[in-house]
């Protein structure tokens, strides 16, 4: 995966400029356009800023087309956040009782 030209992908179908992706992610224009005029890549900490600006997930950014992608709902995702801070045990129970619903 070419991440420069994903970057400017998603800017492009947003119709976003350079400075309007900056803004929104919080990084300075000229750092971005460096990466693009140096052919360098961003580190993973700006990465996540610019997949936040576009509102989209590290995971969903490095989807392929052709692979299956789920979006998840914010209901979805706090659901799995909760889920995450129970107990195995809590895991467990949890999953049969939906299992019985």
């Amino acid at each position: 995966m070419d991440v420069l030209e994903k970057i400017r992908s998603l800017k492009l179908e947003r119709g976003w400029s350079e400075y309007q992706l900056a803004e929104k992610a919080g990084i300075t224009q000229s750092t971005i356009s460096t990466w693009f005029r140096t052919k360098n890549l961003p580190t993973i900490p700006s990465l996540k800023k610019i997949c936040d600006a576009f509102n989209i997930s590290l995971a969903q950014f490095f989807f392929e087309d052709g692979d299956t992608q789920t979006v998840l709902t914010e209901k979805q995702t706090k659901l799995i956040h909760h889920f995450n801070r129970l107990t195995e045990t809590q895991q467990d129970d949890l999953i049969r009782f939906l299992a019985d619903l």
